[in-house]
């Protein structure tokens, strides 16, 4: 016999120990030195500049994984292409790759020994490059299991009565698909947010939040950076929802 709410309990128990709990103690460090403590450290020159470039970065970066990982979907789902199954597992590569590593990566490809002769380290266009990586499979692996799910023939039915493949796509798939294009750019805008690992070698003097955080941290400065850290949260959990809510307007049209 099934105990009732137990699932519930257990659910609501593991969000708490591992997400509410958390989140909550450091909102309570960031607030324990009072208002004002807290937005002196959120309003000083430092922390708005970073949270300018950080914020302006991870919108460029939401923006270009939406288009291309779209596409890379498309092209997934749509395509026979050779080495498929190898083109799939490298998509998911990001999420199994220790974000360190992204970093040695780059800054051997893109540093001042390029073998490219393509030096952009310590540069915003390298921040960029580094959050591409690390978000790519967000939109894609948003967006696949939509496209797998839509029905060829009405695209089909389409083209027969004369559209183009870009109306077909504007007036037919896009509508279909844009809930998960949404979902993943919002994750994706989530994730470039809090980013760090990518960015420790790669960065230099770009003052981005999460290396501010992190710079704070170092020099016991642990009211600054839970400060820090719950405007980066609250922007995040804005970007979320509004996506979420536009996703769900558009769906109900």
């Amino acid at each position: 016999m099934r105990a009732p709410g137990l699932g519930l309990g257990l659910v609501l128990l593991y969000l708490s120990a591992i997400v509410m709990i958390p989140l909550a103690a450091v909102a309570v460090d960031a607030f324990s030195g009072g208002l004002g403590t807290f937005w002196s450290s959120v309003t000083n020159s430092l922390a708005l500049n970073a949270l300018e470039v950080t914020l302006v970065i991870s919108l460029i970066v939401a923006a270009i994984g939406a288009v291309m990982g779209t596409a890379v979907a498309w092209v997934l789902v749509r395509d026979r292409l050779p080495a498929q199954r190898l083109l799939n597992a490298l998509i998911d590569l990001p999420f199994a790759l220790p974000t360190i590593v992204a970093g040695v990566t780059l800054l051997a490809l893109y540093g001042p020994s390029s073998p490219i002769g393509v030096n952009i380290a310590f540069t915003r266009t390298i921040v960029v490059v580094a959050l591409l990586f690390v978000t790519l499979p967000f939109v894609v692996r948003s967006v696949q299991p939509v496209l797998l799910e839509c029905d060829p023939e009405v695209e089909e039915a389409a083209a027969s009565l004369g559209a183009s493949g870009a109306v077909t796509f504007r007036r037919i798939v896009l509508p279909a698909l844009r809930p998960a294009i949404l979902s993943g750019a919002g994750l994706a805008f989530a994730r470039a947010v809090g980013e760090i690992g990518t960015l420790l070698l790669i960065a230099g003097k770009i003052q981005i939040a999460s290396i501010v955080i992190y710079d704070d941290i170092e020099s016991d400065a642990t009211h600054s950076a839970a400060a820090l850290s719950v405007v980066l949260l609250l922007f995040s959990l804005l970007i979320l929802a509004a996506l979420r809510r536009f996703g769900e307007v558009r769906v109900g049209r």
